[in-house]
């Protein structure tokens, strides 16, 4: 895009007040330069914001209500519409999986104001913006020391639900503490567990443990 000019945004996540906190971050930090047309809080206001603006840059959550950022990503129709990953999580697979999707950055929310503005204005010139330690991610990745594709595979049978109680389990949650963490019944806990081990063709927590571990999920 033409130096100077304001990079026109839409800011999606699904917690209202981090998008109010990013907004007033972007009006004060980026006053001048960004323009905020939308905000979005899942996947489908998303993908409508997107069709209706047709922004320079979304600013993107990776975990969003109805499939993620990769989901938006997928069905967004504005070919000239570039993402940039704003999320807590620094996990590998997202990572990956969101650069895969079509993401040309990746930044945590540990990001300050003038930081994200730049990162911003990088992206919708065309450059591609990480975090330090997660650009090591990204290089691994094409180094080969992370197995992308394997990760995508096994990956994209589950759910985005089905990812986290999987990551917990993996890390060695009992059902309870992780009922308690995604505010979900014990039960419903059960069931997601016996749907990753079946779809990921494990018999156990214990070789999901390995599983996950073998690809740097945890």
């Amino acid at each position: 895009m033409i130096s100077g000019q304001l990079v026109r945004v839409v800011v999606v996540d699904d917690h209202a007040m981090f998008r109010r906190g990013v907004i007033a971050e972007l009006e004060a930090a980026g006053a001048g330069e960004i323009e905020v047309l939308a905000q979005a809080a899942d996947v489908d206001e998303a993908v409508a914001a997107v069709a209706a603006h047709r922004p320079d840059v979304v600013l993107l959550d990776v975990h969003l209500p109805g499939g993620g950022g990769v989901e938006v990503m997928r069905r967004g129709q504005s070919p000239e519409t570039r993402y940039l990953a704003l999320s807590v999580s620094d996990a590998a697979e997202d990572v990956i999986g969101t650069i895969r999707g079509g993401a040309r950055g990746y930044v945590t929310k540990t990001i300050t104001g003038p930081e994200l503005v730049s990162a911003i204005r990088r992206v919708a010139d065309g450059d591609a913006v990480f975090s330090p330690r997660l650009a090591g991610f990204v290089l691994d990745a094409f180094a080969g020391s992370i197995e992308v594709a394997a990760v995508d595979e096994d990956l994209d049978r589950l759910t985005e639900r089905e990812r986290e109680v999987m990551r917990l389990i993996a890390r060695g949650y009992a059902y309870k503490e992780v009922a308690k963490e995604l505010f979900i019944s014990i039960k419903t806990v059960e069931t997601h567990m016996s749907s990753v081990l079946r779809k990921l063709q494990l018999s156990s927590r214990h070789e999901l443990s390995r599983w996950a571990s073998d690809r740097r999920l945890l």
